[in-house]
This record gives structure tokens, sequence and C-alpha cells, in this order.
């Protein structure tokens, strides 16, 4: 509470660069990162949302507010920048990953894939297709663009909402479409689980966690460790997520980035982007 009161006069800093989906190619892959684990995705005229938080505080929502913290960087788009969502894929029932204030937002028309045992969170929502999956379940989806097939796979992390012994899943994803795969990598701890996804690759991108690992160690990888997991998949392009927007570890603001630079020095035309509000195409 303390740390919420003071923090409560400090402005939120505007993204240095800003999204523009209405410019986008539909014969093409665009990511956007909005911050934190939202990625805006446009696979080739499919536009799918990931984790999305797109409000100044995230944390339990009291109907007044959120109390929780507070964003360090603004979103690269707000709600209502939003292109028509078809796909919102959620990978576990964290209130910084699920987050309802923004769920909210969207229609009955917008689909959603979500972890084992969490589609009773979504009641309040106007979104009605929802498809829960376990790991190595998978689904395809029918959408005013065509077809996507998303499969979930195991992390190294915890889906509990409020508490550990909550029998809630979390997963990681497989997208796949026109031939192109995408690895959503979700939050996770360090793990063998990645390599089991490279037999089913080629991949193009993997959206890795690289952010809150002082103390949280034990559910969220490092930087270095984001690379060799994506590595595992044989993943081509590698977008760091879950980082610089709020402050839920004790490393540094600008520590996750700086490290996940260096751990590709030698390969740095693998790095999809780096600040909130950029955008990486494919093809």
């Amino acid at each position: 509470m303390r740390e919420r009161i003071a923090e409560s006069g400090r402005p939120i800093e505007i993204p240095r660069c800003k999204p523009y989906p209405s410019k986008w190619n539909d014969n093409a892959i665009h990511a956007a990162w909005l911050g934190h684990s939202t990625v805006l995705l446009n696979v080739f005229g499919i536009t799918i949302l990931t984790d999305p938080v797109l409000f100044s505080r995230v944390g339990a929502s009291l109907g007044i507010g959120t109390l929780g913290p507070k964003r360090l960087t603004a979103p690269g788009l707000t709600t209502k920048e939003l292109p028509k969502i078809d796909l919102v894929l959620l990978s576990h029932a964290h209130l910084d990953h699920l987050d309802m204030p923004t769920l909210a937002h969207f229609g009955e028309s917008t689909q959603v894939v979500t972890a084992r045992n969490t589609a009773d969170l979504l009641r309040g929502t106007k979104m009605s297709k929802v498809n829960e999956l376990g790991w190595d379940d998978k689904t395809t989806l029918s959408t005013r663009n065509g077809e996507v097939h998303i499969e979930a796979f195991e992390v190294n992390h915890w889906g509990g909402r409020w508490s550990k012994k909550e029998d809630r899943g979390w997963n990681g994803y497989v997208i796949s479409r026109e031939g192109k795969k995408i690895i959503f990598g979700g939050d996770t701890a360090q793990c063998d689980h990645f390599r089991k996804l490279r037999s089913k690759g080629p991949f193009e991108l993997a959206m890795m966690p690289i952010g809150a690992y002082n103390p949280w160690i034990r559910a969220h990888c490092t930087p270095e460790e984001a690379v060799a997991m994506a590595n595992d998949a044989g993943a081509k392009y590698i977008l760091p997520i879950h980082h610089q927007a709020f402050t839920l570890g004790r490393e540094p603001v600008n520590e996750p980035i700086e490290r996940f630079d260096a751990a590709l020095q030698n390969e740095p035309e693998r790095i999809a982007l780096r600040q909130v509000g950029e955008t990486f195409r494919l093809g």
C-alpha cells in the first residue's frame, strides 16, 4: 500500500513509438508490442491480442478503480484505438495477464482461448465464444478472415488467480496460419518444454517474457534463459515481453532489456523490437 501511494503522483511515460494497424498488410504478419505481455498480432488478416492489459494500473479491480502497480509507460494503443479483435489469447489467470477492466472492452464477436479452468472468470464479459485448452490441446477457430490454429503447451509457472492452491491452468501457445507459426511463451521460468516444440516448427517468432525474475526466479525466467528457450524451440526471431510496463520485480527497470540485448549481441538481427509501441513485420 505504501508503494501504491508513493507512485500515485508519478506521471506515466508516453511511448516513443506508436503502431498503426490500419496500415498493416493482411498478406503478412505484424506484431506490435503494446506493453507488458500484450502483443497485437495481425496474422494474414486475423487480429489476435495476447494477455490484454491496457489501463493505468493492474491488479485487483474494485469497481471504482484498480488496486495495484501503476504503469511506467502508457500502452502502445488504448482500448479505443484497437482494431476489431478476432481472438484474445490468455495465458493464465494472474491479475497482470487476465485483466477484467480491459477484457470488458471486447464484444461478442471476439473469441477467446484461455487456460484450463479459467473460463468462469470471463462470465462478466460480453465475449461468449470461450475455448479452454489444457497442455497439448488444439483448436481451430473460424474468423471473418479465415481459420487460425492454436495449440497449448506446458510452461513453468502457476495459474491461481489469488492462491497457488487454486486449480487453474497456465499455458504457452503456438499460433499457426498459412504455414507460419508463432510462439507466445506466456509467463514462464526456465524449463525444457520449449525444446519439445522444435519438432513442430519452424517458428518465425517467439514472444518471450524477460522480466520480474528478481526475486521471482522460480516463476519468471531471466533474459538469458528466455533466449535459450527460444533457441531450444528453433525460433528465428524473438520479441521480448513482460518488462518495462510495470514494476513487478526488484531488478532495475532497464536491466531486462539490457541483458536481453547482451544475450543476443552476436545476433542482433534476431531481436524483433525493444520499445513499447514498436511494430515488427514478417513478410
